[in-house]
């Protein structure tokens, strides 16, 4: 249930970061004006936020798991909102990501 719980958080993160930049991109490489960059402000916020609910304590690890989550969401987020076309290096690279994500947060650790 944990891990379920961390996936969906992760998720919920990406929509956050991932969405907020791509607010300020549009608004300010797309000229789509101050209330789209306001929009993504305020996503960026959000997605600070939802990192602090994931069950582990640990920042560093939360941040540098969702690092691969971050590359692996941005492909993804590029293909269906701008019509990306991801190569096969760039799949690669993002399924490797995804493996240091499970690496990181989901192999087993001794208890201290």
């Amino acid at each position: 249930m944990l891990i379920a719980k961390s996936l969906l958080l992760f998720a919920l993160a990406a929509v956050a970061e991932i969405g907020g930049a791509w607010l300020v991109w549009q608004g300010v490489r797309e000229h789509k004006g101050w209330i789209w960059i306001g929009a993504g402000v305020i996503a960026l916020g959000l997605y600070g936020f939802v990192a602090t609910l994931q069950p582990d304590a640990n920042f560093g690890r939360i941040l540098a798991a969702y690092g691969g989550v971050f590359v692996a969401g941005s492909l993804a987020w590029g293909m269906v909102a701008d019509g990306f076309r991801p190569d096969r290096y760039d799949i690669a690279g993002a399924l490797i990501c995804l493996v240091g994500v499970a690496v990181i947060m989901y192999a087993p650790r001794a208890s201290v």
